[in-house]
């Protein structure tokens, strides 16, 4: 990348982190080729069709979800390590976590009739503290045109960090309207909500998300993505989905890290590997060296 291309693609992170910082959401359009997207749209017809609608109110019994998307289609990889979108995630979540991880890849397909869904905030999963910190970025791309009338989000702006800790949706709503190619970034902590598909087509999209890495996940990444399904994975990819520790040595294997999983390994004895941060590194070398011995 040359040096005007590098500056471009810097001031569009900055632009989006931005808007994400400030309203709770932001939309990147034209991030794909709309021909990838109808293929990948292509590839997953048949789980659409085999999935049965869903059970819940906040499912929805009009509504159709499936998850494991990276084993159903190679095209769901350009989704998830998007070079743009990953850099505008990271810059957001970086300041709570040493690396963020795959919280979810999910297909939805919202069918005509379909209620609205109520207002939420993707973070309540987690019981952590409300409006200190952001755990999750998640990524809404359309495999269909987003429009009003089929139910396209709905999202409150300014309902985020501080603002989480109010239970209504009193800001202003947007609808998040847009074309098959493009994608909304909103955080966890934004209120947001399917619309009333009041058409007479289904609404398909995907939700790719990303979280702190030292939460667990939405989606269980581990059963989703078994070593002997992730070994074929890509370093970046495999890492993701979690098949990388997150410093001070969480979610090793055997003390180590869990990518050796992916490799050659035998099950045979493996002996524990230091995975701490720099300054942590460098606390327990002087405290060593000091003469004192590990517990």
């Amino acid at each position: 990348m040359n040096a005007l291309s590098s500056a471009i693609a810097t001031a569009q992170v900055e632009r989006h982190v931005h808007e994400l910082t400030t309203r709770g959401f932001t939309i990147v359009r034209g991030a794909l080729p709309p021909r990838m997207v109808r293929t990948l749209d292509k590839d997953l017809e048949q789980p659409f069709a085999d999935t049965p609608f869903g059970i819940g109110s906040f499912y929805g019994g009009t509504t159709k979800r499936f998850g494991r998307l990276l084993i159903r289609s190679p095209h769901a990889r350009a989704l998830v390590c998007h070079r743009l979108i990953l850099s505008i995630v990271e810059q957001v979540l970086s300041p709570w976590c040493d690396r963020i991880q795959l919280n979810t890849t999910q297909a939805i397909a919202v069918h005509p009739g379909a209620p609205a869904q109520f207002p939420h905030r993707d973070q309540d999963m987690w019981r952590g503290p409300v409006g200190e910190i952001e755990y999750l970025v998640n990524v809404m791309w359309p495999l269909t045109p987003f429009t009003a009338e089929n139910g396209a989000t709905r999202l409150w702006s300014g309902s985020h960090g501080a603002r989480a800790l109010e239970a209504g949706a009193d800001g202003l709503e947007t609808i998040g309207e847009m074309a098959p190619g493009a994608a909304l970034l909103f955080l966890g902590s934004t209120l947001h909500g399917a619309g009333a598909n009041c058409s007479e087509m289904v609404r398909r999209g995907i939700v790719i998300g990303y979280s702190l890495g030292w939460l667990k996940p939405y989606e269980n990444q581990w059963l989703a993505y078994p070593p002997e399904v992730a070994r074929h994975f890509d370093p970046e990819l495999a890492a993701l989905v979690g098949y990388r520790q997150h410093r001070p040595n969480l979610g090793n294997f055997e003390g180590q890290c869990p990518s050796v999983l992916l490799g050659d390994y035998d099950g045979s004895p493996l002996g524990a590997i230091d995975a701490l941060r720099p300054d942590q590194m460098a606390a327990a070398d002087a405290f060593t060296a000091g003469g004192r011995e590990a517990a």
